[in-house]
């Protein structure tokens, strides 16, 4: 399934198909791909034995670190952990801990997954947060600035025009 991740310090948005997988122990974060992705990977305190599922050690090694991250799927958003391992092609796994904890309803003959019964722990995205960024082409147009920038910025707003915007603060 497709699922958007968002970097924690940045907030660069990643686009990723995710694997669901019953087998699976945890959620997982391919090693190679959050490097080239540039994903901040944190140091776990005890290192991990993995094993794949012909039951042989994996090639990466012990798992040693960790990605949080925020998760979208549709409507759906969440932080999640990710153990960081080898996956060969798969980016990402959404193992059984996942699973049971938002029993998806999926819909196998058609590819369908709802997200209908999460917990309280995850939340609907916002409208706001699904609209595209927008500049403001004019510093004069303040009536355009007014409906793209919310009030509690408006304070601030000399920096959302076109010069201001094209160059780092000093």
């Amino acid at each position: 399934m497709k699922v958007g991740l968002e970097k924690l310090e940045s907030y660069e948005k990643v686009a990723v198909r995710a694997l669901l997988d019953s087998g699976a122990t945890g959620l997982f974060m391919d090693t190679t791909f959050a490097k080239e992705k540039g994903f901040k990977m944190e140091r776990m305190r005890k290192p991990l034995m993995v094993k794949n599922v012909d039951g042989t050690i994996n090639v990466g090694g012990a798992i040693t670190h960790q990605v949080k991250c925020n998760m979208f799927f549709k409507e759906h958003v969440e932080k999640v952990r990710m153990d960081m391992c080898n996956l060969g092609k798969t980016e990402v796994i959404l193992g059984i801990p996942w699973l049971a904890t938002h029993n998806p309803e999926i819909d196998w003959e058609k590819g369908e997954v709802k997200m209908t019964r999460c917990p309280p722990i995850c939340r609907k995205r916002k409208p706001e947060e699904k609209k595209e960024v927008k500049r403001v082409e004019k510093d004069e147009d303040k009536e355009v600035l007014r409906k793209l920038v919310p009030k509690k910025f408006w304070k601030w707003r000399k920096v959302f025009g076109k010069r201001e915007s094209e160059q780092m603060p000093v």
